[in-house]
């Protein structure tokens, strides 16, 4: 489930807050711009030259299962780009 709505602190910017039922995550505790990562999916070839081009521009990464790059924005945002086709992780369907 997802819920939208606008942010309090910053009138026309909104927060997104996606609830994962049976995780156990325990309760909820409101933070000023909280954000674990964003994850684009890019077919593999570009996952590829995208990981060329970062080692190029010396951006520093971390590389997880041969699938997957993590590294930050300019502002610092973590970013996952994953060679994985939309709807699938690993191999496996993601429902």
């Amino acid at each position: 489930m997802t819920d939208i709505f606008e942010n309090r602190d910053y009138k026309g910017s909104n927060h997104f807050f996606f609830d994962f039922p049976g995780l156990g995550v325990g309760p909820y505790a409101e933070v000023l711009g909280g954000l674990h990562h964003v994850a684009i999916s890019v077919e593999p070839e570009k996952w590829a030259m995208i990981k060329s081009r970062l080692e190029e521009a010396g951006v520093d990464y971390q590389s997880e299962s041969g699938t997957s790059i993590y590294f930050r924005d300019p502002n610092g945002a973590r970013l996952e780009l994953i060679a994985d086709p939309l709807g699938e992780m690993y191999g496996n369907k993601v429902l």
